[in-house]
């Protein structure tokens, strides 16, 4: 009994290790280690490949954003005006009036500034144009021609129909003013402001017409002292002329010396 038993375990033993064998040819293989390694690199790949394209995105839609919003925002003013909005002239039908703004450079660099105007033959500036150091100022005085109004035309109504515009273009030192700089570079050329012009009543008391007053009275002085630095100095030599006036003090002269000859000789005697 126990040696049959026994036989009976070993052939059980047997079949039990061919059922292995079977299953081990039948089951595929293990994946090897540099095949996991591709799988694992390739999915790392298309992460990747998707955060770039996800970041290029995001950079793309900020640089719009951003470009948008710049477009937005008020360009940077390289010119301060006093008044900013509007030229207030005095309302004198018939007559030519005047008025004032003062341009002041605040950027960096030299500026230079044109004025432009709705209606050039009956407005014109002095200066029309020119260019101003960093920091610099002057007051440019605006004439105008003032019409007379039709019947149902109101003064109020008159301050839309003419404006001004001031423009103002980077320039680099030493550089010479000339009008053509607007045209040829007309890339950099940025629009500062468009004044309307309004028309007030000169008999009536106004705070916008009394500072126009100062500010021509400021600009008048300046023009004075100009002009007076451009005059030719004194002349303080005899002047010669047809009246004769040298060779008249040159008798006078001659006169006294033969005097005080005569009268030196006299008294040695």
């Amino acid at each position: 009994m126990a040696i049959s038993g026994h036989g009976k375990s070993h052939s059980d033993f047997k079949v039990f290790q061919l059922c292995l064998f079977g299953q081990s040819r039948n089951a595929s293989p293990p994946p090897s280690a540099s095949a996991a390694n591709n799988v694992h690199l390739s999915n790392e790949g298309s992460r990747s490949d998707g955060h770039q394209e996800g970041h290029s995105r995001k950079s793309a839609s900020f640089r719009t954003v951003s470009s948008a919003a710049r477009s937005l925002l008020p360009p940077r003013r390289r010119l301060c005006l006093d008044p900013s909005k509007y030229l207030y002239f005095p309302y004198v039908p018939g007559k030519q009036v005047r008025t004032a703004v003062r341009l002041k450079n605040t950027s960096k660099s030299p500026v230079a500034f044109k004025f432009q105007t709705t209606a050039p033959k009956s407005c014109y500036m002095r200066p029309p144009g020119g260019i101003l150091a960093p920091g610099e100022s002057l007051i440019a005085i605006v004439f105008k021609f003032v019409e007379q109004p039709e019947i149902s035309e109101k003064i109020m109504d008159l301050k839309n129909k003419v404006k001004f515009k001031i423009m103002s273009l980077k320039v680099k030192d030493g550089v010479d003013y000339v009008p053509e700089l607007f045209d040829e570079q007309k890339d950099q050329v940025a629009v500062e402001r468009i004044l309307r012009a309004v028309f007030r009543d000169p008999e009536r008391p106004c705070p916008a017409l009394e500072k126009m007053k100062r500010q021509l009275a400021e600009a008048d002085a300046a023009v004075e002292a100009r002009e007076s630095r451009k005059k030719p100095p004194a002349e303080t030599s005899p002047r010669v002329g047809g009246e004769g006036l040298v060779i008249d003090e040159w008798k006078v002269r001659r006169e006294r010396y033969l005097a005080r000859q005569v009268e030196a000789a006299a008294e040695s005697t």
